[in-house]
């Protein structure tokens, strides 16, 4: 097992949710307190011992580039992949060299205390395709929510904007190269296409559950979240 994994952040996106911030500053650009989202994130990758970073940007990728640069600053090694087209959240891998057997893929705007060193081992040690770190959330669906008999139109229950708990993808994963066999080269590809066509074929996918801290920054109310968070 490589000492140190290459770490693949996903930086393309548009950061929709985000608007109208994400109009003139990439997502990953956005600020938590003094620094830029992906600087905690790739932060975090050098304090679990990863020194090699692969960005894939897109969306503003100028102004990533010239913030980042080479990584040296950040005491990692940064490599660019610029996408011309959007591939989703996996399409990206087809393209990248230099990934070894296996390797680390996240998101560049999710904050987490979870180790990614430690899901990486996991993922090796459970000698996986794929290992997803997963942690528990509350969604509230904003309605009433009704429930009827199974046949006509009685209504036999009513909850008032019911919450219930998920457990959810973080954005983080490990993956291994047997997985970029799944899908062609400049194909559109997310990560729900890969979970589906994975489990579809009987291929191993595993979980590691987080019960600590995790952010998506994505989302206004974890941005704003993010800036009184004391944990990181």
């Amino acid at each position: 097992m490589s000492a140190s994994p290459r770490a693949v952040v996903l930086c393309g996106g548009k950061g929709t949710r985000l608007r109208p911030y994400t109009t003139v500053l990439p997502k990953p650009l956005m600020p938590i307190g003094d620094r830029p989202i992906l600087e905690i994130v790739i932060d975090s990758l050098r304090r679990g011992g990863i020194a090699d970073v692969t960005l894939c940007v897109g969306h503003l990728a100028e102004l990533i580039q010239a913030f980042f640069g080479d990584g040296g600053r950040f005491g990692v090694s940064i490599e660019y992949a610029i996408e011309d087209k959007p591939l989703g959240t996996v399409g990206p891998l087809a393209f990248l060299e230099n990934l070894g057997d296996d390797f680390l893929v996240l998101n560049g705007d999710i904050l987490t205390d979870l180790d990614p060193m430690s899901v990486f081992r996991h993922h090796v040690a459970g000698d996986a395709e794929l290992t997803v770190a997963t942690y528990e959330r509350e969604a509230t669906v904003d309605f009433g929510v009704l429930s009827t008999e199974e046949s006509g139109d009685r209504v036999v229950g009513f909850v008032e904007k019911p919450t219930r708990r998920y457990e959810v993808s973080m954005g983080l994963y490990a993956m291994n190269r047997r997985v970029l066999e799944l899908f062609e080269p400049g194909e559109y590809f997310g990560f729900d296409h890969l979970v589906l066509k994975m489990l579809e074929r009987d291929r191993i996918v595993r979980r590691l559950r987080h019960t600590g801290h995790w952010l998506d920054i994505g989302r206004l109310d974890d941005y704003e979240a993010a800036q009184s968070a004391e944990w990181m």
